[in-house]
């Protein structure tokens, strides 16, 4: 990646990201929204939002922005368009978080709130796809990370068309009655193409190129990979098209739902084993914190599957699904998203500051800009919250959950501490931190090269 260009506004997304991440725990420390409110209630959607929109939404828009154009070794389409982007995103979700607490009686105004969040935050989610996708047409054909992506930007486009829908009919502002019929019935769509489409499929790609590329393993393009990607995107097609389809046809999204879910397990069935094979194969014998971490993260969502199975089997999913949803958001895709944040930081500040004087002069190596042995109990310590704090929803304890919450939060300020060292150059050793040519980094901005 010597050479490459750096997404300048990468680090602000990861920022602004990290800093929803943090307000969503403290408001589950204070116990604000579920599991002490009901799973539609007002305060709930607040933490929702604030998760998947504010922390994984942001925080993979910039990790896409640096990483899709190594995925295609082309060039992103704009460089000035993330700015706009990651500017609309944020005041949507403001006017949507606003909008949420008015219906929480929280203060009172007009609908104009959630028509406001409605504009921005589809403003914002275009302009990525727009720049993403004019960067994978103008590459192929793709690399199989790179149809990842591709897909899970259409995912986020159903998402996105079906969030317009029940935020406009929350604001009041949409009288088509073929549209408000779809508010309800394609809720579980909704979080499909969100979590599953968006944020998981994104992830399981970019995690193909990052866990071959930081493990020194061999890219995976064999049968499986190959057969994984394709059962997924036929799953979410079948739910994201076939599940509104069904409901005017038979009024009913349940044959989408199971048919999309066998073909879902399938996927990620391969996908484990796929993960499974680059830890064994990989070259590099003792891994670094971030792959052993990925590996938790991996651990948390098969964890989330097996829990899954069980309570469908003992027709108890639905009173469960807001500890196997927790699971996934902040065991699965926040886990890995931490893990590799520890990496792609360090990573980027290394390239920025000693890639354009690398061979001119002696340089310290990605792993000194970190210390691994502090920040393992952190990673460590913030697993075992999110575990305890799962379990805590499985039997009902709000008190538990709290307590554990409060212990995440703990975890997740001092790894973005760490974060915030990596990126400051604090643990690199004081004769190599500044050699002739180097200047310290901004914290939260990118130069546009690293030649």
């Amino acid at each position: 990646m010597i050479g490459v260009n750096l997404s300048r506004w990468t680090l602000s997304y990861f920022a602004a990201a990290l800093f929803a991440l943090v307000v969503a725990q403290g408001l589950m420390v204070a116990g604000y929204g579920f599991p002490t409110a009901d799973l539609r209630a007002p305060e709930t959607l607040v933490l929702v939002h604030l998760v998947t929109i504010g922390w994984l939404s942001l925080l993979l828009c910039g990790a896409l922005f640096q990483f899709v154009p190594v995925l295609v070794a082309h060039g992103l389409y704009s460089d000035t368009l993330p700015l706009p982007a990651l500017v609309f995103l944020v005041a949507g979700l403001l006017f949507l978080l606003a909008g949420f607490l008015q219906l929480a009686d929280v203060f009172s105004g007009g609908p104009t709130l959630f028509f406001l969040a409605a504009i921005l935050l589809t403003g914002g989610f275009l302009i990525v796809i727009y720049n993403l996708g004019r960067t994978l047409w103008a590459a192929r054909p793709l690399s199989l990370p790179a149809r990842f992506v591709a897909i899970a930007l259409g995912a986020l486009g159903m998402t996105v068309f079906l969030g317009v829908i029940y935020t406009l009919t929350l604001g009041a502002a949409l009288n088509s009655g073929a549209l408000t019929a779809l508010t309800g019935p394609t809720l579980p769509l909704h979080v499909i193409g969100g979590l599953c489409g968006w944020l998981s499929f994104a992830a399981i790609g970019v995690s193909y190129r990052l866990l071959a590329m930081f493990m020194l393993a061999p890219e995976l393009d064999g049968w499986r990979p190959h057969t994984g990607f394709w059962l997924g995107t036929a799953a979410l097609s079948i739910a994201l098209l076939g599940g509104p389809a069904c409901l005017y046809l038979r009024g009913s999204i349940t044959p989408a739902l199971v048919l999309s879910g066998i073909l879902g397990l399938a996927a990620l069935g391969l996908y484990g084993a796929d993960s499974v094979h680059l830890y064994r194969a990989r070259k590099r014998r003792i891994i670094e914190l971030n792959s052993q971490m990925a590996a938790l993260a991996l651990a948390s969502l098969g964890a989330v599957v097996l829990l899954g199975l069980v309570f469908l089997g003992f027709g108890l999913f639905e009173e469960q699904i807001g500890a196997i949803v927790f699971l996934a958001a902040f065991g699965w895709l926040t886990g890995l998203g931490l893990a590799k944040l520890y990496k792609i930081v360090a990573f980027l500040t290394w390239l920025e500051c000693y890639g354009p004087v690398l061979g001119k002069t002696v340089t310290p190596r990605v792993q000194d800009l970190v210390v691994e042995s502090r920040a393992r109990r952190w990673f460590i310590l913030y697993y075992l919250s999110v575990w305890a704090a799962t379990a805590a929803l499985l039997i009902s304890s709000p008190i538990v959950f709290r307590f554990s919450a409060a212990i995440m939060l703990l975890a997740t300020l001092a790894i973005i501490l760490e974060l915030v060292r990596a990126r400051r150059l604090a643990d690199v050793v004081e004769n190599l931190r500044f050699p002739a040519g180097v200047v310290r980094p901004y914290l939260l901005l990118s130069s546009a090269e690293t030649k």
